[in-house]
């Protein structure tokens, strides 16, 4: 076992976990809040993605993500309508907000693994001769 690669490994999402977390705040947003525009945006393309969809996405409950899309609502982030093929179901869009501040955080996420490629690359070969 190549204890040291994955120590380093861990270390190295924990730090861009850290760096990920005070982005969002910084752009007055929490993680989770980040997260989920991210897999509302990524996941559904142009389409709505469903309450329940995002809830499975995020390892949340159902009803824990209810009140995430509720607090997003709230900040103009997204906007919810009901699926007119299905009554029960809730359906969860990103506004003009919602995507600005999700491109502006997307664009200086990227970056940050850019800058993490080569000690990544150096980890995944430290990997691979274990």
């Amino acid at each position: 076992m190549d204890y040291e690669a994955l120590a380093r490994f861990r270390y190295e999402l924990r730090r861009f976990q850290a760096f990920s977390e005070a982005a969002a705040n910084k752009s007055g947003l929490t993680a989770q809040q980040h997260q989920a525009l991210l897999a509302i945006r990524g996941l559904s393309g142009r389409d709505p993605l469903s309450v329940g969809d995002l809830a499975n996405y995020l390892l949340i409950r159902h009803h824990t993500a209810v009140e995430l899309v509720d607090r997003m609502a709230k900040l103009k982030i997204v906007s919810r309508s009901i699926d007119p093929s299905d009554g029960r179901r809730v359906l969860v869009q990103l506004t003009k907000e919602g995507e600005r501040r999700l491109q502006r955080l997307s664009r200086i996420h990227l970056q940050e693994l850019r800058n993490m490629g080569s000690t990544l690359t150096k980890m995944a070969k430290l990997i691979r001769r274990s």
